[in-house]
Formats: structure tokens, C-alpha cells, sequence
């Protein structure tokens, strides 16, 4: 089995769809396509990067901060922040999405607004996030 690695080593690019909803509105799961481009030096705020976590799972979350050793990270769907993220675990950075056969650069002015306001505010994000999952969690406890 190739990993992502193996391809954004050889190709220097790795084009797919992903799996899952951490990071929903940005990106649709199974319907948009997803680049991700060989990341030199340091990854900044808001970059949205493709790492490994050390059980082997591959993991696109965006960065909320650097630090001087790691990053926190999260994805846009998400209020848990994770930390410990290195260097050495990310594989590359997403550099464009493709919906319904247009490219919507990284750079994008629209993009970078969605970003900041999705971001700047991660303690209101969070909270409309949990408040939202919260009728979910109870049925399922009270179904127990």
C-alpha cells in the first residue's frame, strides 16, 4: 500500500478526497478534491496541514498556533484542540480545494475572511459546535 508520504515525495503533490467531517463548511467529505503540496520550513497560523499522528492515523486539521517546539491544531468542525503536533509528523500543506470543478486557492480573499472568522473566534465556534452536538449526546444517553 503507496502512503501519502510516498507520494508527495515522488509526485510533489498529492491529489485525493478525504474522509470524515472535522473540516466541515471548508471541505466536503467524499465530494471535494483536495490538494496537498510538500511543506519547506515552519507551518503558520491557519495553515491547514496534513500530518501523521504517531498511532498512523493521517489527520488534515488547520493550525491555531505555533509554538516554539509544536502546534495546536484543530479542525474546523471540531472544539478539542490537539497539541504536541511536530514537525516531523506533517506531510504536507493543503494549498487548494476543488468544488464542483473550481479551484479555490489558499490565497483566496474570500478563503482567508472564512478563515479568520472561523478562527478568531474558536470560544464562540466551540460553543455553537457543543451546543449543537449536546441533543445528540443526550438521546444516546438516554437510550442507554
Amino acid at each position: 500500500m503507496i502512503k501519502f508520504e510516498d507520494v508527495i515525495d515522488r509526485d510533489g503533490r498529492l491529489v485525493y478526497t478525504n474522509v470524515g467531517d472535522s473540516m466541515k463548511p471548508l471541505i466536503r467529505q467524499d465530494r471535494d478534491i483536495l490538494i496537498i503540496e510538500k511543506k519547506e520550513g515552519r507551518m503558520k497560523k491557519y495553515d491547514v496541514p496534513l500530518y501523521k499522528r504517531d498511532s498512523g492515523q493521517y489527520v488534515l486539521h488547520r493550525v491555531l498556533k505555533v509554538r516554539s517546539d509544536d502546534y495546536v491544531i484543530c479542525g474546523d468542525n471540531r472544539y478539542s484542540k490537539e497539541y504536541g503536533i511536530t514537525d516531523r509528523n506533517i506531510i504536507g500543506v493543503l494549498t487548494a480545494v476543488v468544488r464542483n470543478g473550481r479551484e479555490i486557492s489558499m490565497t483566496d480573499i474570500r478563503y482567508r475572511i472564512y478563515v479568520h472568522l472561523w478562527c478568531d473566534f474558536f470560544p464562540v465556534r466551540a460553543f455553537i459546535l457543543k451546543a449543537k452536538r449536546t441533543p445528540k449526546w443526550l438521546k444516546r444517553k438516554l437510550k442507554r
